[in-house]
């Protein structure tokens, strides 16, 4: 094993711990043992930890820090358990980003993307993690791409993938579809032009043809956060209801609508249908006026979250439609929150019962009809209410409409239902808010899809041998048009079916296609596949960490894309992780000064020194450069926008990536906010420093004076700087073995402290994953070592004991520390992730005496320490004897002692 980095003297013993030095020294050694290479191995049970992709964005920032930080204290902990255990890295390489930077720096997103992977590979590595870099891939290389190009084809053979048109965000400057969050204000958030909607061809995975699995699946998963579950639940959205087909007058197709309150029926006043629907374009031929409408309307949004927030408008189209029920004549209006590609792009309008149209109504002066009632309450058609959206109130009943009067909402349901299918009318249906995946972008630096088009065959699927069909990397790029699309020679190709000339699509993949499998691929390296017989070893994964923000979208896709895989028989499992770990943000403080305009220069915390007062709390903040003052601003997400990111690796070149990663575990639990802080890093630094003077003056011998567990006057040159040098046993001159029945009293105590915070930080990486709450035990532990003086045999065998403990504990959070110790403790055998976890000592454990509180009619007064074996009578004989538990009984009459064994004893007095 290598050399490591040894105090020269305990006067130095601070500036001793060089973490670039130990860190580098451990790197060495795991890059020469290939430690982190893993194969499959039956014999062993195996833990695949997952932390989610990144995209090569140039740099890591702290919330890359805290992910991958996060999975790898929970790898390594699962190798100490024995297992097999896999953590991969890969790169979330194409996307728009990609694009952006390309024309800023005129350069090729290929040259961008590959310099940024290049240099944040070196970030990860610097920070120790134990990654297996034999399986690394990035999205956009031929060799990863190629297999969801091979998977498409075949969904197309199968009907899983279709082509159709669909309205979409179109910039028109730009000439490409945005995403609804790429539209500011009604405008492309790049060029800034006004976009439009526009009806385009589309590819398509039927996703929804796996809609009522993706459901039911959420209840196989207790591994995974509720609030994660309840939000794919809402998006797939499953609604039982009835479709309801409604003449219209002068026109010999129905029109459909979709509606899970069937009981509200009569209370229909009006229908709505969007700007996209046949019978608006129809109608809009004859009448200037909707026509223009329907073009204002194109510039309209197209989310559901865009369109509850807009103000409501609409137009009459001048047609009826007949109520199914009644025969009544009811219009139908265009209205811009409704859209062709959700449901039916029809709605029946029931303005006394929903607040949408109930707004509407009243902005066109339509009729509102109440035709629900909740108990006594009384209806007023001039002010929303919301009392009858409950459908499971018990007093809710039908009114005001004939037959169904006094009927609840299921009895009213089911009459309405058969009154409908009786005259062909109606049907039951099961409705799902979630819509097949569009899969198409009209961008350049993505997976190109893999099909050609033929004037005679029509849309053909390139054949599987002459996959991948590969995106060009070196061109030339400007951002107004893809390079491909304006290629000609690269769309000119052969029909793979007549043979005649064809031209190849230009759009691409949405890139939630790469992100949707790579997880499998890391399981079969090399492989002539897709994913090869390695898959069913390591899947499902073990552990997925990640932001809560990929909770509907990226998560759905995933699980989305396992049953895909399961279908085509590579997996044999249904579901792709078993365990989901949603970490929180990485917030830190911002500053700012005001502009002139009104806006404000964005200040970065490194730049700025916080004035504090006498007792610690913030007074003010000067920037460095010019000792002038500036403005604290809120505590916020760590963002370029507020310039309140902090550079990851400056933090690791000046503290160390121990001491960084163990501030990323201890500040906050996981899953919650964490606030960035340097003094919380500076108190992290000191810990690790008192972690390394402890070991290293303990291992300097016995035959050392401690002044406040620090060795006084005596140079530790004579450490030994290889693992054995010197060593007997494996402990060198460091201690002898423990033996538990020649303990003292003392010894007896840090012994027991040691086995409850082994317990403590088992439970809390293994089960409950509270990081921060087991540093916390074992500071608590080293601070009881600090103050423990025995330089007795078995005083010096209980210490090592609990150091050797101490360094294992912390080897998952601060790895290359916890390497270095453990050769200073004398030991050669291995490298240390081969160590096993420290196990609790059961008779550690038991303690021969106990303190228990005493309380007076609830209130403190006291404390007691009486033997472990103590019964009652003794509890409550030394509870009276106490003093001051005299001095508050005085003049009050004790009427009962109830004594909690080994917790409390709680006098009741009066």
């Amino acid at each position: 094993m290598q050399d490591i980095q040894a105090p020269t003297s305990p006067e130095q013993d601070e500036a001793a711990y060089r973490p670039q030095a130990v860190e580098a020294a451990a790197q060495r050694y795991w890059n020469a043992q290939r430690a982190y290479e893993v194969k499959e191995d039956a014999s062993r049970p195996k833990f695949y930890c997952l932390s989610m992709l990144p995209y090569p964005s140039g740099a890591l920032h702290m919330g890359h820090v805290r992910n991958y930080t996060i999975g790898d204290v929970i790898s390594r902990y699962q190798r100490m358990q024995g297992k097999n255990v896999l953590q991969p890295m890969g790169w979330d390489a194409f996307g728009l980003p990609a694009e952006n930077a390309a024309i800023k720096n005129h350069t090729a997103p290929a040259k961008w993307t590959y310099a940024n992977i290049d240099h944040m590979r070196s970030q990860l590595k610097s920070l120790g993690y134990a990654i297996d870099w034999s399986r690394e891939f990035a999205t956009c290389r031929p060799d990863y791409y190629r297999w969801e190009q091979l998977m498409f084809t075949r969904l197309l053979k199968k009907g899983m993938a279709y082509r159709k048109n669909a309205v979409v965000n179109w910039d028109p400057v730009d000439h490409t579809v945005l995403a609804n969050e790429q539209v500011v204000d009604g405008r492309g958030w790049r060029s800034g032009a006004v976009v439009e909607k526009r009806e385009i061809p589309q590819w398509f995975l039927k996703i929804t043809g796996h809609a009522q699995e993706l459901l039911d699946g959420l209840d196989t998963l207790p591994g995974w956060p509720d609030a994660v579950k309840t939000m794919q639940r809402n998006w797939l959205g499953r609604s039982e209801g009835l479709e309801i087909h409604f003449a219209v007058e002068g026109e010999s197709t129905p029109l459909t609508v979709f509606t899970t309150r069937p009981d509200t029926l009569m209370g229909v006043t009006f229908v709505s249908i969007a700007g996209e629907h046949p019978l608006a374009l129809k109608a809009a031929q004859g009448n200037p006026k909707l026509a223009a409408f329907l073009d204002e309307l194109k510039h309209g949004g197209v989310s559901e979250a865009e369109l509850e927030t807009q103000d409501k408008r609409g137009m009459a189209t001048g047609l009826h439609a007949i109520h199914p029920i009644t025969g009544e004549r009811v219009p139908v209006w265009v209205a811009n929150f409704v859209l062709m590609g959700y449901g039916t792009g029809a709605v029946m309008a029931v303005p006394g019962h929903d607040q949408r149209d109930f707004e509407f109504a009243h902005k066109y002066g339509l009729p509102i009809k109440q035709v629900i009632a909740a108990g006594d309450e009384s209806y007023d058609a001039s002010t929303w209410q919301d009392w009858y959206s409950d459908k499971t109130r018990a007093d809710m009943r039908v009114v005001n409409s004939g037959a169904m009067d006094g009927k609840d909402y299921r009895a009213a349901f089911d009459y309405i239902a058969g009154v409908l299918e009786a005259a062909g009318n109606g049907q039951r249906r099961v409705n799902w808010r979630l819509r097949d995946w569009g899969v198409s972008r009209q961008r350049y630096w993505g997976c190109p899809i893999p099909v050609i088009y033929c004037s005679a065959c029509g849309a053909v699927p390139v054949p599987e041998d002459q996959l991948p069909v590969v995106l060009p990397e070196d061109v030339a790029f400007s951002g107004v048009q893809s390079p491909i699309k304006a290629n000609p020679e690269w769309r000119k190709t052969t029909c793979p079916q007549c043979g005649g000339p064809a031209e190849r699509e230009t759009d691409t993949f949405d890139t939630f296609m790469e992100s949707s499998w790579y997880y499998a691929r890391y399981t079969s390296p090399g492989a002539e596949a897709q994913i090869d017989e390695r898959a069913n070893y390591w899947l499902p994964v073990d552990q997925y960490i990640g932001g809560i923000e990929h909770a509907i979208m990226h998560l759905l896709y995933f699980r989305f894309y396992h049953k895909l895989l399961r279908d085509a028989g590579m997996v044999h499992s249904d579901e792709p992780a078993r365990n989901l770990l949603c970490q929180g943000m990485v917030i830190a403080e911002t500053f700012y000064r005001d502009n002139a305009d009104g806006s404000k220069d964005w200040i970065n915390p490194a730049a700025v020194e916080v004035q504090r007062d006498e007792r610690g709390r913030v007074a003010g903040a000067l920037l460095k450069a010019d000792g002038q003052s500036v403005h604290i601003g809120g505590t916020e997400k760590m963002s370029k926008s507020k310039n309140n990111g902090i550079d990851p690796q400056t933090m690791v070149d000046k503290y160390g990536a121990d001491t960084v990663r163990l501030f990323s575990m201890f500040a906050a639990p996981p899953e919650q906010s964490l606030e960035w802080s340097e003094a919380g890093v500076e108190g992290m630094a000191r810990f690790l420093k008192r972690l390394w003077r402890e070991v290293t003056t303990h291992a300097a011998g016995p035959d050392h004076a401690r002044i406040g567990g620090v060795a006084a006057g005596h140079s530790t040159s004579s450490l030994p700087l290889q693992a054995g040098e010197g060593a007997e046993g494996g402990r060198g001159d460091a201690a002898g073995v423990v033996d538990p029945s020649a303990l003292d009293a003392g010894q007896r105590a840090l012994r027991r402290q040691l086995h409850e915070t082994i317990q403590k930080v088992s439970d809390d990486f293994g089960r409950r994953h509270a990081f921060n709450t087991a540093i916390a035990a074992l500071m608590e532990l080293l601070n009881a070592l600090g103050k423990f003086n025995d330089q007795s045999e078995q005083g010096r065998a209980v210490r090592h004991e609990a150091l050797e403990a101490m360094v294992l504990l912390l080897n998952p959070v601060v790895p290359h520390v916890s390497h270095a110790l453990w050769q200073v403790l004398g030991h050669a055998e291995s490298v240390l992730e081969d160590q096993p976890w420290p196990q609790v000592d059961q008779a550690a454990l038991v303690r021969d005496t106990v303190t228990l509180a005493v309380q007076i009619n609830g209130k403190l007064r006291a404390t007691i320490e009486l033997a472990a074996q103590a019964s009652k009578e003794e509890a409550e004989a030394l509870a009276l004897a106490q003093p001051q538990v005299a001095h508050f009984l005085e003049g009050m009459t004790v009427r009962k002692v109830i004594v909690v064994p080994g917790k409390i004893v709680n006098i009741v007095a009066g």
